[in-house]
């Protein structure tokens, strides 16, 4: 079944899609502590479900965490991916990705574990990801985005606008190299010319679904393209391409929900930056502000 991501548009304007990104409730979830840190917030619903499993899950006060026989980062994946297994048999847990994250609180410390994309919101840990803005300047100085839409046969936001390249940051590869090879397969931009996107920040957001916590930091790129440019998509994620002005872009972005949510974070922050938005605007400072979890 796919994951729809749509909303029905209302009267709105940027802000929105930032209380959209970072609406939750922790008091409907659980700490999840591993060696005195918290790593993320288990709903209460599947904390039980874990806790079946008595020899990987152990109840710490109001937390929960593995047992203290699981210490090296091998142990905890081999017992960890058990129990996935398992909870997938079950019914509780969506198929593997077969793409593995990193579980750490930052990700330029050492994972406690890696864990597969498919169950970490269940386990409301941070999770890792790069964008690109690909923009194309005319010979008047104005600025056209080229803008994916998504194919209507993906598994999550089906046929919604994103991104020129996006994907998740799986563990064992750099940012600049997961990138690269995101914009191989996503938009046949070749690798001298993606090695030339500009790193501009990250944005980040905890963001509360069906499945349980969104913990997400986006490291963010530009990328200027040449006049000639036309992106061609290789992994079958993609089922067009459009080059738009960057004022129909900001205005897709403020009257609706037409983009997956989180690119609207990743085209606000791009506004920001280069001027579309304004210290005019109501809610600028705010804007900036909840652009960062």
């Amino acid at each position: 079944m796919a994951i729809i991501c749509k909303l029905e548009p209302t009267l709105m304007n940027y802000i929105e899609h930032v209380y959209k990104c970072n609406r939750h409730d922790l008091m409907a979830f659980r700490p999840f502590i591993l060696e005195n840190i918290k790593l993320g917030n288990i709903r209460h619903e599947f904390v039980n479900k874990l806790l079946a499993f008595k020899d990987v899950f152990k109840e710490m006060g109001t937390a929960i965490t593995l047992s203290k026989n699981l210490k090296s980062f091998s142990t905890r994946n081999h017992a960890i991916s058990e129990v996935v297994n398992e909870l997938i048999l079950q019914g509780h847990l969506p198929k593997l990705r077969n793409e593995f994250y990193p579980v750490t609180t930052s990700f330029y410390k050492p994972p406690f574990f890696q864990l597969d994309r498919a169950a970490v919101p269940y386990f409301g840990v941070r999770a890792f990801g790069v964008h690109l803005n690909g923009f194309t300047k005319n010979s008047n100085g104005s600025l056209d985005l080229w803008i994916a839409r998504r194919a209507k046969d993906r598994l999550f936001c089906p046929g919604m606008l994103d991104n020129i390249v996006g994907g998740g940051q799986p563990i064992g590869l750099g940012i600049m190299e997961n990138l690269i090879k995101e914009c191989t397969e996503e938009a046949s931009i070749t690798k001298d010319l993606s090695t030339t996107a500009i790193p501009v920040g990250a944005i980040s957001y905890m963001m509360e679904t069906e499945a349980g916590l969104r913990l997400d930091t986006l490291f963010c790129f530009d990328l200027k393209l040449s006049d000639d440019f036309v992106p061609k998509n290789r992994d079958g994620e993609i089922s067009n391409f459009y080059r738009w002005p960057i004022q129909r872009v900001a205005q897709i972005v403020n009257d609706g929900f037409e983009f997956k949510f989180n690119c609207n974070l990743v085209l606000i922050d791009f506004l920001i930056r280069h001027g579309f938005i304004t210290p005019d605007h109501p809610h600028y400072t705010k804007l900036i502000k909840g652009l960062r979890f």
